[in-house]
């Protein structure tokens, strides 16, 4: 008789919860998780929890990728704030599953299942997602990571409002040499009034923070057809960072099509390669 992991335990719990419709967005990440093998874990930093997923952290330690997901649910019909925030559609565990550099996934304090626990409240996923406390929990999180497994440098890698955290981020750790961001909230004053939203009052914006230092590579990827961020918003911003690439792809929306190319992108990042990059350039390094 064969007895199971406890991996492949955690995959058929999960399995029988979407299958009897009780999943929980955040059952529904973990069975996403596991399903590429992602290792899971939970990492406690200035009082708060974050869903850590990572995978190949046995591999040479030299450079991690760390990716950050979107701002996920914040909203149910742009009146009532959700109870659980927790991304329905988690583009940047996608992404990150075609990755096959060392990769660590890094959640959002408040966010996967968290969102009841002492300290969280609603502002953590509407006007503070992108708050100074946000970003110093996650920061942390980051360098523990680094210190647990010896990496020397780090990308970040962000989607949507995980770009806007990324920009926040980079400058507070030294390891920190390069920002990808894919259709990213870089502007959030113009991003409201573009949308007619309320001002995220309680947030860090990343067009008015110090410019990040040149020694800091930037690949900033726009979908032309994106509804959510449209490059326009974004742009002159992306134009005015120093060592920053801006790229367009016309057939690209917020989520659609960055899945079916990430493979090839992914090798751009880990080779420093840019001519690998689909779309076209609106701005070159500087």
């Amino acid at each position: 008789m064969k007895l199971m992991t406890s991996k492949k335990i955690a995959l058929l719990f999960v399995g029988l919860l979407l299958l009897s419709g009780c999943a929980t967005p955040t059952s529904r990440l973990d069975s996403l998780a596991l399903s590429h093998n992602f290792e899971r874990s939970v990492i406690s930093t200035n009082g708060y929890d974050h869903l850590v997923y990572t995978r190949y952290l046995s591999k040479a330690k030299n450079v991690l990728h760390v990716y950050l997901e979107g701002d996920g649910s914040p909203w149910k019909y742009r009146v009532v704030t959700m109870p659980d925030p927790t991304p329905r559609e988690p583009l940047a565990l996608r992404l990150m599953a075609r990755d096959s550099a060392p990769t660590a996934y890094v959640g959002r304090p408040c966010y996967n299942g968290t969102s009841k626990d002492p300290g969280c409240d609603a502002s953590f996923w509407t006007s503070g997602r992108y708050s100074t406390a946000v970003v110093r929990s996650m920061t942390a999180v980051i360098e523990e990571l680094i210190f647990r497994h010896g990496f020397k440098e780090v990308r970040l890698i962000g989607h949507s409002g995980g770009g806007a955290l990324a920009m926040l981020i980079a400058p507070k750790i030294k390891q920190v040499s390069q920002v990808i961001t894919i259709a990213g909230n870089l502007d959030t004053d113009a991003w409201t009034t573009h949308h007619g939203y309320s001002r995220l009052y309680t947030s860090l914006n990343p067009a008015r923070q110090p410019q990040l230092s040149p020694r800091v590579s930037q690949w900033h990827l726009l979908g032309g057809k994106d509804g959510v961020v449209p490059p326009a918003i974004v742009k002159g911003y992306i134009r005015n960072q120093k060592n920053a690439l801006g790229i367009s792809v016309d057939n690209f929306s917020h989520a659609c099509c960055w899945e079916k190319v990430w493979e090839s992108i992914a090798r751009a990042i880990g080779s420093s390669s840019p001519g690998l990059l689909p779309g076209t350039r609106f701005k070159m390094p500087n």
